[in-house]
């Protein structure tokens, strides 16, 4: 189960906030957010790119085998 915590609601402006501790924090500028029934539901957005999900990847220490990979032969169309 994950970690809960009551917090305090208040207004900025018009909009209704509420201030998020530093265990709970996102990562980023922005963040998605949608009700489910009665929960409201605050989450990352998704990476924008394949280059993105890769730069967060951890690198691999790991080595690969050698494939032997001859040339193809000439091809009879």
């Amino acid at each position: 189960m994950t970690a809960r915590r009551h917090v305090r609601l208040f207004r900025s402006g018009r909009n209704q906030a509420v201030r998020i501790p530093p265990e709970f924090e996102l990562p980023g500028e922005v963040a998605i957010m949608y009700r489910d029934g009665d929960r409201l539901i605050i989450e990352p957005p998704p990476p924008s790119s394949l280059l993105a999900v890769l730069a967060g990847l951890a690198p691999l220490d790991e080595r690969f085998p050698e494939i032997d990979d001859p040339m193809p032969g000439p091809v009879d169309l």
